[in-house]
């Protein structure tokens, strides 16, 4: 029998009715990207993902940004100990293989480690990957009871990568997501209404300023406890709507423990951020349900018991009403 050792106990969730931290401002925006230093490999990826816009202004496609997985906040320089949360990035590398079979290019802005599009089939299972090989003739082959599968994930995997149409873009720190999701959005902008953002990236809501972290491991403490003085995150959607990429698509990620609040929380923020849609979900059935919420509507999408039980995935259900939307927004525009 496997175990899922990472499931929450729900019952014991905090409160969430407290309201939401405050958007950015530009002097937020410009106090944080002038105190903090950018990773020292940021150029570099800034032109690989200039070359990736060439080419798909070339072919004509829209491009799509996905976040995916959750940041750390790191407590030393040299970093031993750091603050993380639980997302593995099944969200997001499940919903950028659906953006790719729907004739999206996908820039996928991804903690490194965590599930990668394709390859999350095979990684992050609780079957060893050795299980779907088999030795056969001194020589290693697929086992034939997956291959079927293992050739229609490949074919796709080809596809995508042929077409050059996948750029996989790594972080760790809250920093390096910061830095990055503002140079993506920036250079997006190019592309107007045919950019899309679909922020399902688990971001750090505090974070220890660079000028206050210790350079080497923390040591033991005379008094037996770690007192950690962590600073707000600042609510940077408000930047990527007003500033980083005013023409796109937004859309974000609202996930609570609470169904009571769910909607008013979802709508709260699309009050405060003044982007296109958010997508609610509840930590306990998120894999189940989810909703979409603009300003004026609330439509649920669920997987039918036929389909949770054909081990349908529910992003099969969400891209195609989000490339709805996204129709919709280039129209008005």
């Amino acid at each position: 029998m496997n175990y899922h050792t990472s499931k929450p106990e729900t019952e014991s969730a905090i409160d969430r009715s407290i309201p939401d931290f405050p958007g950015a401002e530009p002097i937020d925006e410009k106090n944080y990207f002038s105190a903090n230093k950018p990773p020292p490999y940021l150029s570099e990826i800034e032109d690989q993902i200039k070359d990736f816009i060439e080419v798909h202004v070339k072919s004509g496609k829209r491009v799509v940004l996905v976040t995916s997985g959750g940041t750390t906040v790191p407590l030393e320089n040299n970093t031993v100990r750091f603050i993380d949360n639980f997302s593995a990035g099944t969200r997001g590398a499940t919903s950028a293989e659906y953006f790719l079979e729907n004739g999206y290019a996908v820039i996928f802005l991804h903690r490194e480690f965590s599930l990668l599009p394709y390859s999350r089939h095979y990684s992050h299972t609780t079957n060893c990957f050795l299980d779907y090989m088999i030795e056969e003739n001194g020589k290693v082959e697929i086992n034939p009871q997956f291959s079927d599968k293992m050739l229609t994930v490949l074919r796709k995997y080809n596809n995508a990568k042929n077409s050059k149409s996948l750029l996989l873009i790594p972080f760790t720190t809250v920093n390096q997501y910061l830095f990055t999701l503002r140079s993506c959005s920036t250079l997006l902008e190019k592309l107007s209404t045919k950019a899309l953002f679909y922020l399902a990236a688990a971001v750090s809501d505090f974070f220890l300023p660079m000028s206050r972290l210790p350079q080497h491991k923390i040591q033991s403490q005379a008094t037996g406890k770690l007192v950690v003085d962590l600073e707000q995150v600042p609510k940077f959607l408000s930047r990527l709507v007003d500033d980083w990429a005013p023409r796109a698509m937004i859309v974000s990620f609202k996930l609570e423990t609470d169904d009571n609040i769910l909607i008013s929380k979802a709508k709260g923020a699309l009050e405060k951020y003044q982007h296109q849609l958010v997508i609610g979900n509840l930590l306990q059935t998120r894999k189940r349900e989810v909703v979409f919420v603009t300003l004026d509507n609330e439509d649920w999408i669920r997987l039918s018991d036929d389909q949770a039980e054909k081990a349908m995935e529910i992003e099969e259900l969400i891209i195609p009403k989000v490339i709805e939307q996204h129709d919709s927004w280039i129209n008005r525009n």
